[in-house]
């Protein structure tokens, strides 16, 4: 009923924002019910997977586990979030005559912004392998249009090489599906259900090990495009620092875990149907790629939107990691970064847009005094970047100290892959804490304060913040304890994802 509900909801909300553009007041209320329902039923059904178990919908074509439960309570958080900032952000820019078609353009946002949620929302639910590669297809070609928004032409640029890069991704993505399909039929020729992740993972062990290598090789490739990993990353900054803002926080927090659940799915079943580190040490190869990579960017970035950008390139190669890694330790690791780098960099995307919007510039050189300016969104972006840089007592803290026990743990590849990236996340926390303190100390500059500084903003610090007080409890709350039902949920995450029990099910 939960699910049923969930699913309906966010194109319904979309469709009545777009209608009611006209009356901004009836548009907003409709977004804020919209998302916090939203953000209620998810949670719903990822606590009723949480205490009874997977589940099968509408007849087998939406399955749930636990992968799924946080991966819908983590897309409609950040989502919902999303949507109430985005109250004030496009009101500032309607205001600025910086949206195209004026009111019409907002209604326009609210429904792509909602269908964009919706989107993802499906993504996660789909049982059948061959629909979840429609599914993070379907994630592209509605985000683009955000990303595209203001129309410059930094944004079409942008959107224009996020298609055409995602595109080409989720076609090799579609080879690694095919084969698959192959395998499938090969091992048992069950016809329709042969895509189906509930029959794949109990036949897994009958599956053609050369030919789920090949297939896994092809998925990684694909949906590592999307997901962000190195050296296929390269849309991802143009596209993050040129949409606006809210929309840069789902992208980022959300939507390339999206892609990366699209890989979990093949490499569980790949490491059951081989019986190899093959598919594991393909995702430790880009996961520590990917971190090596970020670094100099990192610390040589002038704008604050690509920083944040790049910042996310390291952590889906953290991630990476940490499934690659493995076992009990290494997947609660990674889901539990997942959880964690998903609430702090919206909450950086928020800030940063709230930044970009009082001061009229994203380039670092030209931003001072941010705590002096705005006390609220200056400390925020401060206990940002020391929580995504993974300082105690922060959730990011806890994740990447397991991500790094479980690799010292593990054989010499892994020994390797920890060592490295202990080593590198030095690098990154003393770059971002040099761009984050040339930030918010200092004194702002006049030309700033003769604009949004000096009280032109139609809402206040506190109202602006209050939407995002549910991410600032979680940081805080999982540097200290994970509470007791949501760590068994991401142990549920490592029993789904365990190529043991992949096995045992047959």
């Amino acid at each position: 009923m939960f699910l049923s509900l969930l699913l309906a909801l966010p194109p319904i909300t979309a469709l009545v924002c777009r209608l009611l553009y006209r009356k901004r007041r009836a548009m907003e209320a409709v977004n804020v019910l919209g998302a916090l329902t939203t953000v209620a039923l998810a949670l719903g059904v990822a606590t009723d997977i949480a205490r009874h178990g997977s589940h099968e919908f509408a007849g087998g074509v939406f399955y749930v586990d636990a992968l799924s439960a946080v991966m819908l309570a983590v897309i409609a958080i950040v989502g919902g979030t999303a949507a109430l900032v985005s109250i004030s952000y496009i009101q500032h820019d309607l205001d600025e005559r910086l949206i195209p078609d004026g009111r019409r353009g907002v209604g326009w946002y609210y429904l792509g912004l909602h269908i964009f949620l919706w989107t993802m929302l499906v993504t996660v639910c789909l049982n059948n392998l061959g629909l979840l590669w429609v599914g993070i297809e379907a994630t592209t070609l509605a985000s683009a249009l955000l990303v595209g928004f203001y129309r410059t032409k930094a944004a079409l640029e942008a959107a224009w090489k996020y298609i055409i890069l995602c595109t080409v991704g989720i076609t090799i993505a579609l080879f690694g599906v095919l084969l698959t399909y192959y395998a499938s039929l090969q091992a048992a020729g069950t016809g329709a259900a042969s895509l189906n992740w509930t029959a794949l993972s109990h036949g897994a062990k009958g599956l053609d090990p050369t030919m789920m290598r090949l297939a896994f090789v092809f998925v990684l490739v694909g949906f590592g495009t999307k997901a962000g990993f190195a050296p296929l990353h390269t849309w991802l900054a143009d596209a993050h620092s040129q949409a606006p803002s809210p929309i840069s926080a789902m992208l980022s927090a959300v939507l390339l875990p999206c892609a990366l659940y699209g890989i979990l799915r093949f490499h569980a079943i790949t490491l059951a149907a081989t019986g190899t580190t093959f598919s594991s040490n393909l995702l430790l190869a880009f996961g520590v790629f990917s971190v090596v990579l970020a670094v100099p960017f990192i610390v040589v970035q002038r704008d604050l939107k690509r920083l944040l950008a790049y910042s996310s390139v390291e952590h889906i190669g953290l991630m990476a990691v940490a499934f690659g890694i493995g076992g009990p330790l290494g997947i609660y690791a990674g889901i539990l970064h997942l959880v964690n780098h998903a609430v702090t960099k919206a909450l950086l995307f928020f800030a940063a847009g709230e930044i970009g919007q009082r001061f009229g510039t994203r380039r670092i050189s030209a931003i001072r005094g941010v705590i002096q300016a705005s006390p609220l969104v200056g400390w925020l972006l401060l206990l940002g970047v020391l929580a995504i840089t993974g300082s105690p007592p922060t959730g990011i803290f806890i994740s990447e100290f397991t991500i790094a026990g479980a690799g010292l743990a593990g054989d010499r590849v892994q020994v390797a892959a920890g060592v490295t990236i202990v080593l590198l996340l030095g690098v990154v926390f003393a770059g971002m804490l040099f761009h984050a303190l040339r930030l918010v100390y200092g004194a702002p500059e006049r030309k700033a304060e003769r604009g949004a500084l000096a009280g032109e903003r139609k809402i206040s610090d506190l109202a602006w913040i209050a939407p995002l007080v549910p991410l600032l409890l979680v940081l805080v709350l999982f540097g200290i304890i994970v509470p007791a039902p949501i760590s068994r949920l991401f142990e549920a995450v490592a029993t789904t994802l365990s190529p043991v029990t992949l096995n045992a099910l047959r």
